[in-house]
């Protein structure tokens, strides 16, 4: 679309982007202010006049000749200060505060880093978003101009902004991720010349060695591995349909999530999906890339601290309602996300920051209370009876200098034989379902002593307590898994060392009473109160407790050794390590939301634990049935003494002991430790 088009069909939104233009390069020249905010706002000044140039180099064509280097110095520009400069930056909150003060600097930080959000909408072309930051960014500068009430009236400004706008945000997130023709990067995956990687630059994503490296060893890969490797993702999808017996032929679409560099195979999925007549759609929010600064992140996770209250809260939710409702007849389309994960980056371990925005008590609420309000609308547009998912992974380039090696056995891993675990974990399960409660305990210093009670099952011919997971919506395959009962469900959970949300956890201990996290620490930080803060931030996501909502034994032995040869066990993903060893997850059932829906094992038995205690009062009051989150919290097998179901007569079925299967039918699952 060439300049003049666009202007007469944008008309009102470009003569603001002219009029933002002309302010902001003023602003650039000269801002008329006393320093420090002089510097800042010329910087910021700055960044947004590249945005301009940056949207305007795409809108001509400009963008997709330039080299590789010119593509790669651009990319530079964008997030250098957070690769870099970080710590000398207004994105940092301590930077900011220090030199802009305590009364403006976190307002002038927040600021700082909502113009970041400008980098995605200039690569897509949403002139829109760019006026709408321009806008706010020019309205708090004339605040500091006219010098009157400048604290109260920022305050404000960010305020309204967030209120209004929400309107605007939310609302094309969620037409984008029901609507398969606002895909604005399908025309990346389907059209770019995949061996050319100059391509990965027009996502406008963070681009590094994981991207590029990536996209390089997928471009050895002949086309038969290639779709080899999407076929075990895609059908990996379908068989999620098939075994929860749920009808894909009423069903369009599909959201495909992945990272930049995989695009060969995300190209064969699509046409994948496109022969189970699924018509693929790829959002924005749907592709992402290495994190310019993982710090950056976790100092700015609770940023809407800033504005966050009930009438936010509920004008979102108004807006998202509205949202799905104008979109219903999409939503009721969508089949359910395909996720591509990836894993082995280095390991992270945040600095707390006193700087950083912090949630008051009531903030935490209102936030648990939005993302529970949330899925429940999620839920009621796309119904859980009818949708399914399905999640890989695969490994970045900073997992280390065997990344071809581990990636190709990744690829392995991802295709073991379904018929050897299935047969296995159904010994497993048979001999589960004969428990009153199952009792795991740990060794090598892992205080691990825990009894998990089970439902009891009336009809032991046709229903059982576990499901037999193989490599269907989870991939790979491997654990066997249950919602257990919570009354009487007690003891300790000890892992030495574990990464959940992204996040490293040293020695962590959680006590369970009847079920819930009653009591917590790890040794991240020297004071108590600071690791029970960590805990309670990033595990429990600000609820008081949180009930176990899986129990599970994961059966991939292969995983845990190849984790082992390679020394990668702590840059696995959860997805993995969840089948490397027993595991809790604290949290929603495993069956959230779908808990009245009949599922099955391949032997043809009836799961019947889907509900505890907490999540049935789903039938009176579905805000107190439901968490919004659900964390898995592996023991690896070098650290489990005894895994045992424990009858109502006292006789005890040993499933693990010392770290190996010592059940009859499971001794194939010993060969992956050898």
């Amino acid at each position: 679309m060439n300049k003049l088009t666009y202007l007469k069909e944008n008309i009102e939104i470009s003569e603001r982007y002219e009029l933002a233009l002309d302010r902001i390069r003023q602003i650039a020249a000269e801002a008329e202010l006393e320093s420090p905010y002089k510097e800042f706002f010329a910087k910021e000044a700055e960044f947004l006049l590249s945005i301009m140039n940056l949207f305007e180099q795409i809108q001509y064509g400009d963008y997709e000749n330039f080299t590789l280097r010119e593509l790669e110095e651009k990319n530079r520009v964008l997030y250098g200060e957070l690769r870099e400069n970080y710590e000398n930056s207004y994105l940092n909150p301590q930077y900011a505060v220090r030199n802009l003060g305590e009364g403006y600097g976190t307002y002038l930080m927040y600021l700082a880093t909502a113009l970041r959000r400008c980098i995605g909408a200039a690569m897509v072309q949403r002139l829109t978003d760019i006026v709408i930051y321009s806008e706010l960014f020019i309205e708090i500068y004339n605040i500091f101009e006219t010098g009157e009430n400048i604290k109260k009236n920022i305050h404000n400004a960010i305020y309204w902004f967030e209120h209004d706008y929400c309107e605007v945000f939310l609302t094309n997130s969620i037409r984008e991720m029901l609507d398969e023709s606002r895909s604005v990067y399908r025309e990346i995956v389907m059209e770019a010349d995949l061996s050319d990687i100059r391509y990965l630059y027009w996502y406008g994503l963070n681009i590094t060695e994981n991207e590029r490296k990536t996209a390089e060893l997928l471009n050895t890969f002949s086309e038969e591995e290639i779709e080899k490797m999407a076929e075990t993702y895609t059908e990996g999808y379908h068989r999620g349909f098939v075994l929860a017996k749920k009808d894909l032929s009423k069903k369009g679409t599909v959201e495909v999530r992945y990272s930049a560099g995989f695009e060969r195979m995300v190209r064969a999925a699509v046409k994948q999906f496109e022969k189970m007549g699924l018509k693929t759609v790829i959002r924005m929010a749907g592709v992402d890339s290495t994190p310019a600064n993982r710090q950056y992140l976790y100092d700015h996770r609770n940023d809407h601290g800033l504005f966050i209250d009930k009438a936010i809260v509920n004008r979102k939710l108004e807006v998202v309602k509205n949202a799905f409702e104008e979109n219903k007849e999409l939503a009721d389309l969508m089949a359910g996300p395909a996720v591509i994960e990836t894993f082995g980056e280095n390991p992270f371990e945040p600095v707390n920051k006193a700087e950083a925005v912090s949630l008051t008590e009531k903030q935490q609420k209102l936030d648990v209370f939005y993302n529970n309000e949330y899925i429940q609308i999620y839920y009621q547009y796309i119904k859980g009876e009818e949708r399914s998912f399905t999640i890989i992974a695969y490994p970045i380039a900073e997992i280390g200098k065997d990344y071809e090696n581990i990636f190709r056995d990744t690829v392995k891993i991802n295709n073991l034989d379904q018929k050897l675990y299935e047969k296995a974990q159904k010994a497993i399960i048979d001999a589960l379902d004969k428990a009153e409660y199952v009792r795991v305990k740990g060794k090598n210093g892992n205080c691990t002593d825990i009894k998990v009670m089970m439902h009891s099952i009336e009809n032991p011919e046709k229903e059982t307590n576990f499901e037999n997971c193989l490599a269907d919506v989870n991939i790979p395959l491997g654990e066997v898994f249950t919602s257990p009962v919570l009354a009487g469900t007690e003891g300790v959970l000890n892992v030495s060392e574990v990464y959940l949300n992204g996040l490293k956890f040293e020695n962590l201990k959680i006590n369970f009473k009847d079920g819930q996290t009653q009591s917590f620490s790890c040794d991240n930080f020297k004071e108590e109160e600071e690791n029970r803060k960590y805990i309670q931030d990033n595990l429990l996501r600000f609820h008081e407790k949180l009930p176990i909502g899986e129990f599970a034994i994961g059966t991939n032995t292969t995983a845990y050794t190849m984790a082992n040869k390679y020394d990668i066990v702590y840059k696995m993903p959860i997805l993995i390590v969840e089948k490397m060893g027993p595991h809790f997850a604290v949290g929603d059932t495993c069956y959230s939301h779908e808990e009245d829906e009949q599922t099955f094992n391949s032997d043809g038995k009836r799961i019947i634990a889907k509900d505890n205690e907490i999540s049935i009062l789903r039938k009176e009051d579905a805000s107190k049935a439901y968490f919004g989150c659900h964390t898995d919290i592996t023991i690896p097998y070098d650290e489990i003494g005894e895994i045992s179901a424990v009858k109502k007569n006292g006789e005890v079925i040993t499933i693990i002991l010392n770290g190996r299967f010592v059940l009859e039918g499971t001794e194939e699952l010993n060969k992956g430790l050898e």
